[in-house]
């Protein structure tokens, strides 16, 4: 049996950096937590081919939502880490109801493997 290897990348920035990309990636004018860019799939897939994909975090935004949500901001970047992998795995919560709630449970196993927290949501 095979196993297929992927890399991922992570890139960790502030709030000012990932707006900047928020906007030109996606016209949204304001920092999100997390963006994910696969790198299977569209017309220069083929140039690394064994790089799933960038996962970029605001370490800012990441921080105001531990304090928020009360967990540590290693459990959340856990939270936004999975997030990020599965959309680069091509889970999409924006599709639809179905497609959110397979999402948010296989964000729940991966969390379940990483984190002792066991209360700990999925996003």
């Amino acid at each position: 049996m095979g196993c297929n290897a992927h890399e991922i990348s992570v890139v960790i920035l502030d709030d000012k950096e990932i707006g900047q990309l928020n906007k030109r990636y996606r016209g949204i004018d304001k920092p999100t937590n997390v963006l994910a860019f696969p790198m299977q799939e569209g017309q220069f897939s083929d140039i690394t081919p064994g790089l799933l994909g960038d996962v970029v975090i605001s370490i800012e935004t990441a921080e105001k939502e531990a304090l928020l949500g009360k967990i540590s901001l290693e459990e959340r970047i856990s939270q936004l880490l999975i997030h990020g992998i599965l959309h680069l795995l091509g889970f999409d919560h924006e599709i639809g109801d179905n497609e959110a709630d397979t999402m948010e449970k296989k964000s729940l196993e991966l969390l379940r493997i990483i984190e002792p927290n066991i209360d700990l949501t999925a996003f």
